[in-house]
């Protein structure tokens, strides 16, 4: 209502027709003008529509990736929502860009690419979660299996019998028909039909209509299903091939059936007796792991696990910072937003502490080196105490009881974010004396109250860097240093 113009981008025509027809009907008692712009509109439609956004007489415009062409302008856009973000590519995200540089945009997916989240997590977007499904939903059975042909007869007919349909996902467009014969032979009560993405606009949208119409109970398709196709009535969904997806595309996937109150069934299939590759491995452990309301973005934080963030500018859309590291990576990143925003962060001090204990982690304790140097970049990353208890049952569930070097490991970590509250920079040994340097700016200690409590067994000495000297009591060196801390 602001003299702006709205642009609804969405991936695939279907989609887009399904959101065209609501906004319509939506919008029916304003003055609001919509079209709809994608390849199945006539060239004479096309040019018109173009012609008409230019002089701004359309309001909201709702298309596919046609709206991304170069003769696409707008008079004054205002808002761009892009639906299911997911499948626009890095190169179509640098055109969305460049349709104009002050313009809101709000992205929806329910898998996120590790990209976007990365994006959201280090605050450079502003993201907002959605928990709550719809009423009286139930989430999906998944089952991630090897391909056999009477399960598949079974799901079928079970789902049938209920008087219910089937999307049978088949990603070969070029024996799509063949398939379509086989699983005729092996159900003959189904009514069958197939469709996939070469198929021209008449032909997808008869089969579409035949199948919200119930005239089709089992439809054969490529992944053009995968993108927010809204038929309550089918609800059991079989995946041949799924080791050759991406995790988001088989949580996008599985999202279309379980749209109604039934019990919807997902039949993850991959072929017999295959050696599937560790990532795809992982992925289907995922798929199965994630069956609750809102796993889109846990689905999408292993992705970003799985893949890396990749680059945020350019067009690299995966794999590691190598250079750097991906810890050291966020930080910079991290500091350089907040640069941006003009927030003032003090530099943490590097805390250096120099103590007669041996701390590390043994091999025979965690035998993979990988794994090894996670669990001592876990430690390093603590904050608090809090974080530093959690590691420390993780460790536990993961490896068991730990040995004394763990202990001395997690002990020095705690001594650390003591003496970051405490203005110390440095603890060092020295035979059977512990040195403490502070900060000179941070040092607000009662010296008298310590030289009370602890008599001789204290000194001060307030050089450049004042430090204290104490005198150790006991054989446990780490103990003692945690409790005249806290003191």
């Amino acid at each position: 209502m602001d003299q702006k113009q709205v642009c609804y981008l969405v991936p695939t025509t279907i989609l887009a027709n399904q959101q065209y027809e609501a906004f319509k009907e939506r919008m029916k008692n304003y003055p609001i003008r919509i079209e709809l712009l994608n390849r199945f509109r006539t060239k004479k439609e096309q040019e018109q529509i173009v012609k008409k956004l230019k002089l701004g007489e359309i309001d909201i415009i709702i298309g596919t990736h046609r709206l991304l062409s170069k003769d696409v302008e707008f008079k004054n856009l205002g808002f761009l929502i892009i639906d299911e973000e997911h499948r626009f590519g890095v190169k179509d995200k640098e055109k969305i860009k460049k349709l104009k540089t002050n313009v809101d945009v709000l992205s929806m997916t329910a898998t996120p690419i590790p990209r976007t989240l990365h994006m959201s997590i280090v605050g450079i977007r502003d993201m907002s979660c959605l928990y709550e499904p719809p009423q009286n939903r139930l989430p999906v059975q998944t089952y991630v299996l090897e391909y056999d042909k009477e399960v598949i007869k079974e799901a079928i007919t079970k789902e049938l019998e209920r008087k219910g349909q089937v999307f049978y996902l088949y990603n070969k467009v070029e024996t799509i028909e063949r398939k379509a014969r086989e699983i005729s032979e092996l159900v003959p009560e189904a009514k069958i039909g197939f469709a996939h993405g070469k198929m021209s606009g008449k032909e997808l949208e008869d089969i579409m209509l035949d199948f919200v119409n119930k005239e089709i109970n089992v439809l054969i398709c490529t992944t053009i299903l995968e993108s927010g196709i809204d038929i309550p009535n089918a609800n059991t969904i079989i995946v041949e091939d799924a080791d050759r997806l991406g995790l988001a595309q088989l949580y996008q996937i599985r999202g279309r059936v379980g749209r109604s109150n039934k019990q919807a069934y997902a039949y993850i299939t991959y072929k017999r007796d295959k050696l599937i590759n560790e990532v795809a491995e992982k992925r289907l452990k995922a798929i199965k792991e994630f069956t609750e309301f809102g796993s889109g973005f846990k689905i999408a934080m292993r992705d970003l696990e799985i893949r890396g963030a990749g680059s945020l500018i350019g067009e690299m859309q995966h794999g590691h910072m190598d250079q750097v590291g991906y810890e050291t990576y966020c930080k910079l990143l991290d500091e350089v937003v907040k640069e941006m925003k003009g927030i003032e962060e003090k530099e943490e001090p590097d805390i250096s502490i120099d103590i007669n204990v041996s701390s590390y982690i043994p091999d025979d304790y965690i035998e993979n080196s990988s794994q090894k140097i996670e669990v001592y970049q876990n430690i390093a990353l603590c904050r608090n105490e809090e974080d530093i208890k959690n590691i420390e049952e993780d460790i536990t569930d993961r490896f068991g009881k730990f040995p004394k070097e763990v202990y001395n490991l997690l002990e020095i970590a705690k001594i650390k974010e003591k003496c970051k509250e405490k203005g110390i920079i440095k603890v060092l040994q020295k035979q059977n004396n512990i040195i403490f340097t502070f900060e000179p700016e941070n040092l607000a200690i009662d010296i008298d109250k310590l030289i009370n409590l602890f008599n001789n067994r204290i000194k001060f000495s307030p050089a450049k860097e004042p430090y204290i000297t104490y005198k150790l009591e006991k054989n446990d060196v780490l103990k003692e240093i945690n409790e005249f801390l806290n003191i």
